[in-house]
């Protein structure tokens, strides 16, 4: 907006400093030019010529915040004018700080440059704080409602029955579940969650605060959308009225506790016994000084007395408690009793009326004391945690098994490292031996003590086997053969591991029994069968019977033991003289982890193992027994039909015979015991081949690289080795020389290990030999089988 400079038509002079608002006339620099009586006054000034000669520049001299000059006057400049500034100046002579609204426009030339501005001042410093103090207020009361447990409103009610709320706290979520602003977006919303029992005490209302002002209070239900019902106490005031209606304002708190709290109330102490009663506690009332003490059906019956069975005293139940826990019992008492403990609790054993005990966890508090605090009354209850107790011993005895099977885990890691650096040595003695028969001649007198040698060696590397499947899962080996030589063996192994005190008695027939079984699984099952005779004999000196026979079974018989098809059948049997075992020991004797022994002393999984192991075999299992009886297992096997295999070392193994030549076949061995590596080189070259021994797979592929042009046949070698592994160096082979055929010779063959070998292209992975020509043949044999 510009003005012209022409004088106006007429003279303002008057209006000027007629008007009660203060006005002015300033140049753009900030020097005021005129000012009105008004605006004199407000800045503290007793005349226009006083007021202008004190202003030096209104930026600095007017404003609190000197921008807002620049803001004033870039509004000007781009609009012509400015209307309701609202900004906070100073009093220019007295320094007060007011605030001000002020409207102004720009006076321009003919030319269009500014030549001043004209504008009205207006204190509106009572508006502003009043404002404020509005501002202020209402924070005030949000932060104070906020506080409140509960929902405070102020809302309008027309006269029609409509509402429309001003404000509402936060507390509504707690109650309602929903915001302040969902509430005044949607003032019926609250009214909708009234129980539908309680709408009629809200219209009620309505018509009260219609008919004039009105105090409200009382409680009422309503009902969330998930279905919970609460109580909720209103109390609301007008607080003034119009012609259209009523400002309210009042709180909603929730009393959901305490409508429960006064329901429990209602019913009285019997009724309170009852309900813990109800609850599965019993009830107690001890009169500390008399002695007495009230004892609920529910704690009679808890140890299996009738109500006449105890007197009402407190010594009942304490000479029923265990010694033991009477001490710590007495002890707890006393610190509630002093003020030690603000609760008394304790868990002790109470001897039942039939003789066993129940454990119980008792609780209580003391309510009533003498002028000089000593107790007078006490009331609690009694609890049955039997089976939470049972629980934890349970619990501890499943973290021991684990303990236990983790011990035998680490002692199968250890025993595989063993048994591998046994079955090296064990294979260099076979080797020399064999050599050395073979050096000495067939009818030479120490082939005899040789040959004994051998078999001893034999013995000792089978040995070795049976630690690794003990403690080690190994694939099962379903082979069909004699059980009796089984036996024999297993009994032999047997009688060196029973304690001082012991017979071992042995009924075998002379019949061979052939049946279809994993030699090393049947043996576990006699040894585990004899393992637990000898400890359920609990420290004392016995028999223990083992017997083998063939029956036959008709089809009931097989099936009552389990499903079984008739017919002919191996029975194995163990017998002891022991204590026998009572109707629940036999229902869970073959369950995991069950155990009779004493902690510490038994992990419960051998008989569950022996079970497994016979169903595997599709057999069954009985057990015959009874208190003081002994105990007699039968195991059941299906006899094979059929001829049998020829029997392994029934004689001792002859002098080797030399194997055939093969001239030109080039044989890498590799092995890191070099015991075994200058054995193999040496029975290789005996036999015809030429043969280069490493004792490391990197070795090996070191001078494989370093002689590409020289032919090689076959690479033997073994599995565990420093560094690279057997299937290691059988990878890096494929790679160096493709079609190369590598065999791997271990300890221990299982199926991950056949797995890996067959993935890296090895042609056949077989176990320690017994005996060097053993290793003679299984090497003829590779070379003499056609190239893949």
């Amino acid at each position: 907006m510009t003005t012209d400079a022409r004088p106006p038509d007429g003279d303002f002079s008057s209006l000027f400093n007629f008007l009660p608002i203060g006005a002015y006339r300033s140049s753009p620099e900030g020097r005021m030019l005129r000012s009105n009586p008004a605006l004199v006054a407000l800045n503290g000034y007793a005349s226009e010529a006083e007021h202008l000669a004190s202003v030096k520049d209104i930026a600095v001299e007017w404003y609190v915040d000197p921008q807002r000059r620049a803001e004033f006057k870039h509004r000007l400049e781009r609009d012509g004018f400015v209307r309701g500034f609202v900004s906070e100046i100073r009093r220019h002579k007295t320094g007060e700080r007011i605030w001000i609204n002020e409207n102004a426009h720009v006076v321009r030339d003919a030319a269009g440059r500014i030549l001043f501005y004209e504008g009205t001042v207006e204190d509106i410093t009572e508006r502003i704080q009043a404002q404020q103090a509005l501002a202020q207020s209402e924070e005030r009361l949000r932060q104070i409602t906020a506080q409140v447990p509960g929902l405070v409103f102020v809302v309008y009610v027309r006269r029609d029955g409509g509402r429309e709320y001003r404000y509402v706290s936060p507390g509504v979520r707690d109650i309602y579940g929903f915001g302040p602003e969902d509430l005044m977006r949607d003032p019926e919303l609250i009214a909708r969650y009234r129980h539908p029992d309680d709408v009629p005490l809200l219209r009620q209302d309505l018509k009260a605060i219609g008919q004039g002002p009105v105090d409200l209070g009382g409680e009422f239900r309503i009902v969330l959308p998930d279905g919970q019902v609460k109580w909720v106490f209103r109390r609301s005031c007008t607080v003034s009225s119009d012609e259209q209606g009523f400002l309210r304002v009042g709180v909603l708190l929730d009393v959901t506790d305490r409508k429960r709290a006064e329901a429990a109330l209602h019913s009285n102490e019997a009724l309170w016994k009852l309900a813990l009663e109800s609850a599965g506690d019993g009830v107690w009332d001890w009169n500390l000084k008399t002695g007495e003490e009230f004892l609920s059906h529910g704690i009679k019956r808890m140890f299996g007395y009738e109500d006449d069975d105890l007197s009402n005293l407190a010594a009942e139940l304490d000479s029923r408690t265990h010694p033991d826990d009477l001490e710590q019992m007495r002890a707890d008492r006393e610190a509630h009793f002093e003020g030690r403990a603000p609760v008394y609790r304790n868990e002790h054993r109470v001897r039942c009326k039939v003789g066993n005990w129940k454990w119980v966890l008792s609780r209580g508090m003391v309510i009533g004391r003498d002028d000089d605090g000593r107790p007078l009354r006490m009331v609690g209850t009694h609890t049955d945690i039997t089976e939470h107790k049972q629980a934890e011993a349970h619990q501890r005895a499943l973290e021991t098994q684990l303990r236990e099977s983790q011990k035998m885990e680490a002692i199968g890691t250890l025993a595989g490292g063993v048994a591998h650096d046994f079955n090296n040595l064990l294979a260099a003695i076979l080797g020399n031996l064999a050599l050395a028969r073979e050096d000495v001649g067939a009818h030479h007198p120490a082939q005899e003590s040789l040959a004994e040698i051998s078999r001893a060696a034999i013995r000792a590397r089978q040995l070795v086997q049976q630690i690794l499947t003990f403690s080690r899962r190994q694939t099962q080996e379903m082979q069909r053969q004699p059980l009796t030589p089984l036996v024999e063996e297993a009994l032999g192994l047997m009688r060196s591991l029973l304690p001082a005190g012991f017979r071992l008695v042995s009924r075998l027939p002379t019949t061979a029994l052939p049946v279809l079984a994993d030699a090393t699984q049947m043996q576990q099952v006699l040894m585990n069968l004899c393992t637990n005779a000898w400890q359920a004999m609990e420290g004392r000196s016995g028999d223990i019977t083992v017997a083998l026979r063939e029956v036959s079974l008709d089809a009931s018989q097989a099936l009552q033991l389990g499903e079984l098809p008739g017919g002919a059948y191996a029975c194995l049997s163990v017998a002891d003289n022991g204590p026998g075992m009572d109707e629940e020991t036999q229902r869970r004797i073959f369950e995991p982890f069950f155990t009779t022994k004493a902690p510490g002393t038994g992990t419960g999984l051998g008989l569950a193992v022996v079970h497994g192991i016979v169903k595997a075999h599709r057999g069954a299992i009985a057990l015959h027994s009874s208190p003081g009886a002994g105990a007699r297992f039968d195991v059941y096997l299906p006899l094979a039909t059929g001829a049998l295999p020829p029997t392994a070392l029934e004689e001792p193994p002859a002098a080797p015979v030399a194997a055939p030549v093969n001239p030109g076949k080039h044989v890498i061995y590799i092995d890191d015991y070099e015991a075994m590596v200058f054995l193999v080189g040496r029975l290789l070259r005996k036999q015809g081949y030429r043969a280069s021994t490493f004792e490391s797979g990197e070795a090996a592929l070191d001078w494989l690289r370093a002689h590409p042009q020289d032919p090689v046949d076959l690479v033997v070698t073994d599995q565990n080795m420093p560094g690279l592994s057997g299937v290691e160096v059988a990878r890096e082979l494929r790679q160096l020389r493709p079609g190369l055929r590598v065999a791997i010779v271990s300890g221990h063959v299982n199926d991950r290990l056949i797995a890996d070998a067959a993935e890296a292209g090895v042609c056949d992975v077989m176990g320690k030999q017994d005996s060097m020509d053993a290793l003679g043949d299984a090497i003829r044999a590779f070379l003499e089988r056609p190239q893949p």
